[in-house]
């Protein structure tokens, strides 16, 4: 079922706002794809990117998709059959490091919300002008930290947002204290260590740290 950009946004704002933190997930193997998103869910993130950059991106999502009270997204979303994809496998929402007039159409034929990347004060602008005001900061720390976004957010009130890129625990506080600022991506509360050892309560303590900033 199609979307207008207006229920997109709202929609896209909703899943931005679950939690603090919102994890960024590479997983190689989907066959930690349920025990990992119940770790992170029962720490108090459930909102879920999961990234399409492994060949078993879109079973993960599947299995995450099960998860009672989580809500899985699909990251590095590009193109149309991504959309399609993403959807088909049982993705709540779309997140992509920029926004083409392309992939907004898809997203918005397809029912999928969008989370769509914007750097700059023109990129925003174009977004804003579309209907979208719940974008991503990419790549955040390369584009300018939380120096930048608090810049933006003066002739850009409109606009919030979720950085990502290089967002870690230590400076995550730094985006979150900003007022255009409603949650933060982050790939440190599953580190592939952790994951590849199955250590899940260690993952939930990450998770619960993460869900406890603002």
């Amino acid at each position: 079922m199609s979307m207008t950009a207006k229920d997109a946004s709202k929609r896209a704002r909703d899943v931005c706002e679950r939690a603090a933190v919102m994890p960024v997930l590479v997983v190689e193997d989907a066959a930690n794809a349920k025990p990992l998103a119940e770790a992170l869910v029962a720490g108090g993130l459930s909102a879920l990117e999961v990234t399409l950059r492994t060949p078993a991106a879109l079973d993960v999502i599947k299995e995450m998709s099960e998860i009672s009270g989580g809500c899985v997204g699909a990251g590095t979303v590009l193109t149309l059959s991504d959309v399609r994809a993403a959807k088909a496998a049982g993705a709540n929402f779309a997140v992509s490091p920029g926004a083409t007039d392309a992939l907004i159409a898809a997203c918005e034929d397809e029912g999928l919300p969008l989370i769509a990347g914007a750097a700059t004060a023109s990129e925003a602008m174009r977004l804003l002008e579309r209907g979208y005001d719940m974008l991503k900061f990419f790549p955040a720390e390369a584009s300018g930290g939380a120096p930048a976004l608090k810049s933006l957010g003066g002739p850009l009130p409109q606009a919030s947002f979720c950085p990502t890129g290089g967002v870690s625990l230590k400076n995550a506080a730094d985006y979150l204290s900003l007022p255009n600022v409603v949650c933060v991506g982050g790939s440190w509360v599953a580190p592939e260590g952790l994951v590849k050892a199955g250590d899940w309560a260690g993952i939930e303590a990450l998770a619960r740290d993460a869900a406890a900033l603002n």
